[in-house]
């Protein structure tokens, strides 16, 4: 069993910036369904692509404000 996991705060990132998955998905190339899976922290394997667009578009510098690591 394992005690810890990894979320990704793209939830919080799309509220402070009052952006939708679509608005998002258009920016980034990525489709709707994997920002969604990504919001809902469903993704098993996330692809390093997909952050790095995102952190590019919300010019993030701190990975930790993406990415948290939780019990």
């Amino acid at each position: 069993m394992i005690g810890n996991r990894i979320e990704i705060k793209l939830y919080k990132l799309l509220i402070e910036n009052n952006m939708t998955y679509q608005e998002l998905a258009e920016k980034t190339g990525l489709s709707t369904r994997t920002i969604s899976t990504l919001v809902n922290n469903k993704m098993k394997q996330v692809p390093m692509i997909a952050l790095e667009k995102i952190a590019d578009e919300f010019k993030i510098k701190d990975i930790r404000d993406l990415i948290d690591f939780k019990k």
